[in-house]
């Protein structure tokens, strides 16, 4: 099965970065596991404008990369920090771009046909706070992909990513704890994929979680 990883920390070294390879290596624990890694710091994007919904627009190379792996792939994984109560821009970019590949001519049915993804957050600010506000903030992203016909599994939040004096820097490398939750998580990530491979949907708990966005999906476009 193949599984690609989007990383929009621009960052480096980079909290996202490492706890996205914690959960490539809890991956990579399942037998015939294929995975493609891709910095959106080093790939070029022309920012969203409705030209691109024509398809005789060219799309711009990387843009047909991250197309050509998220169709190619089975499942995938996005890791970012959450910036000023949202995500990066490149990552906000991307999303918008999908439209162009991930909806169906009239815009209004996802065409990823279920395939599961999952969320890796990095924030300065403690759980609480992450549970109370930044949740509900970057909630876009998730809902963005269940429209576009993506599973939502699930998400890791790791809380206070700042080093002791008040910067943002480099910690999680030095919490053992966290990279093996983050290990443990994309081993259970890759047995749904695996369920995924072999069904043609995601576990039932995980499909449900989308009913609110199909629903909203089936009445957009029934008013198209």
């Amino acid at each position: 099965m193949k599984i690609c990883v989007f990383i929009s920390s621009t960052n480096d070294p980079s909290n996202s970065v490492v706890l996205a390879n914690s959960f490539i290596d809890g991956m990579k624990a399942k037998e015939q596991v294929e995975i493609n890694k891709y910095l959106l710091k080093d790939m070029r994007m022309e920012h969203f404008s409705l030209d691109f919904y024509d398809k005789n627009t060219d799309q711009g190379n990387d843009l047909t990369i991250i197309e050509s792996a998220i169709k190619q792939s089975d499942a995938f994984v996005i890791a970012t920090p959450v910036w000023n109560f949202s995500i990066p821009a490149n990552l906000k970019n991307l999303v918008d771009r999908m439209g162009s590949f991930a909806l169906n001519e009239k815009h209004n049915k996802g065409t990823l046909a279920g395939k599961p993804f999952y969320i890796i957050f990095t924030g300065g600010v403690p759980k609480e706070v992450w549970e109370g506000l930044m949740k509900q903030t970057t909630s876009s992203l998730p809902k963005a992909i269940e429209y576009f016909g993506g599973s939502y599994i699930g998400h890791h939040f790791e809380e206070k990513c700042m080093l002791e004096n008040g910067e943002f820097g480099l910690i999680v490398d030095k919490r053992p704890d966290s990279l093996e939750t983050v290990k443990s998580k994309g081993v259970e990530f890759a047995d749904v994929v695996k369920e995924y491979v072999k069904t043609g949907k995601a576990p039932i708990k995980q499909r449900a979680k989308g009913g609110l966005t199909r629903l909203l999906g089936s009445i957009i476009k029934k008013i198209t």
